[in-house]
């Protein structure tokens, strides 16, 4: 064999293993909260559905306490976190293989907020482009850095006053940074430029909720992008280019925190306090309830944390206290409504991997891997070893074979 035919078979070697890999791993990277959709939705292939603490190949400790989730960019991931009186932020760069602080670097907050006892004072979620780091903490404002951790900008978005604390994490679109900055009083949604900082575009938003919980995804509806974020009031959608208000769609009870899941060209979305489940026809203008509102039931559960999750055509929503509903994505008929069966809380969002749909317990960090259908089947229930006073709300994350999962303070990384 000569040269120029063995170089030509190395490389088709390295093309087909680069393609497996690709396949196998689908998403190289989870850059921002639920990954790149921001729905929660993986298609990777090679995550485990089974798992106990000998599974845990590396747990790290992290200096103070959040509720921020893991992401990262190749073998980089981004959390967060915050002294116990919140007068002190940090961000957190760890080697994804080992669990290693690479770097750490810390933000001063002179009027911390005063968050609600589920919630923290490091909630938000980064966001990372791969040459970019965000990090949004509230009153102490939002923050930029490189992939070394060099700052690069720093912007103040308000004081966020009540009792109830921030949650909505920043996303990345293109070279805009967009924020959530519904507060007690008054509440808005900007986009900033992500290299220096500036504002670009800032609109007023009426929700005046308790605080601001939601995050922004990004949808295609037809040739036309649309921003939608979930609030007090109901759903939106705006311009992303502009950030004007494009259409809204009024919901049935408040605490509008849960992402909606977005399938066959409808949006499903829930309200958080106890009340309906509805399914929405994205676009139109203005008041579009009674226009573009498809379908909704009633739930008969309690407060709804987790978003709600959609697979192969079935809606699957879980409360609080565990209790769970499925319903047709296309019409809204329930299929049944049953606890869970464990004991504790679901705060976190729900992964959706596989055609399965994982939801972890707020106490221990177990996790219970259902299969969305007619009939409710759970493929297994899975622990990490930790103790049941360690607390979980953050949402797993999903990255080259492996999941990361985090309590208040530790970080833990499942897989092989």
């Amino acid at each position: 064999m000569n040269f120029f035919s063995t170089r030509a078979s190395v490389v088709r070697f390295l093309v087909l293993t680069f393609a497996v890999l690709s396949g196998l791993y689908a998403e190289d990277n989870w850059p921002q909260f639920r990954g790149p959709t921001g729905r929660g939705h993986s298609t990777t292939k090679d995550i485990p559905m089974k798992w106990s603490a000998d599974s845990v190949v590396w747990k790290t400790k992290l200096k103070g306490q959040g509720q921020s989730s893991p992401v990262n960019w190749g073998d980089r991931l981004f959390l967060t976190s915050a002294s116990e009186d919140g007068r002190e932020r940090y961000v957190f760069c760890l080697d994804r293989k080992n669990g290693k602080v690479l770097w750490e670097r810390m933000v001063l907050c002179i009027s911390p907020e005063h968050p609600h006892k589920m919630n923290s004072f490091a909630t938000p979620t980064c966001a990372t482009n791969g040459k970019r780091v965000v990090a949004f903490f509230g009153p102490a404002g939002i923050h930029c850095f490189d992939l070394e951790g060099e700052k690069k900008w720093s912007r103040e978005l308000g004081a966020f006053p009540g009792s109830w604390g921030v949650a909505a994490s920043p996303i990345i679109l293109g070279d805009l940074v967009i924020q959530n900055c519904d507060a007690e009083g008054a509440s808005s949604l900007i986009a900033l430029n992500l290299e220096k900082g500036e504002p670009v575009w800032q609109t007023e938003r009426e929700e005046k909720p308790r605080g601001g919980w939601s995050t922004p995804i990004l949808i295609e509806n037809g040739d036309r992008k649309e921003l939608v974020l979930n609030g007090e009031l109901g759903v939106r959608g705006y311009d992303p280019k502009t950030g004007k208000e494009l259409w809204f769609c009024q919901s049935f009870n408040g605490r509008g925190s849960p992402v909606p899941d977005f399938f066959n060209g409808l949006l499903h979305v829930v309200s958080g306090k106890p009340g309906d489940t509805y399914a929405v026809k994205p676009g139109g203008k203005g008041d579009v309830t009674k226009s573009h509102m498809v379908w909704h039931t009633k739930r008969r559960s309690g407060r709804d944390l987790p978003s709600p999750a959609v697979v192969d055509g079935y809606v699957l929503v879980v409360s609080m206290s565990g209790k769970a509903s499925c319903y047709d994505a296309k019409t809204g008929k329930m299929y049944w409504e049953e606890k869970l069966g464990v004991k504790g809380e679901f705060a976190s969002a729900p992964l959706v991997v596989k055609g399965h749909v994982l939801l972890q317990n707020v106490y221990g960090g177990g996790v219970l891997v259902v299969k969305p259908g007619k009939k409710l089947e759970i493929v297994s229930n899975n622990s990490l070893g930790a103790e049941v006073s360690q607390i979980f709300r953050s949402t797993l994350a999903p990255v080259k074979g492996q999941i990361f999962a985090r309590s208040l303070s530790t970080v833990y990384c499942i897989g092989e």
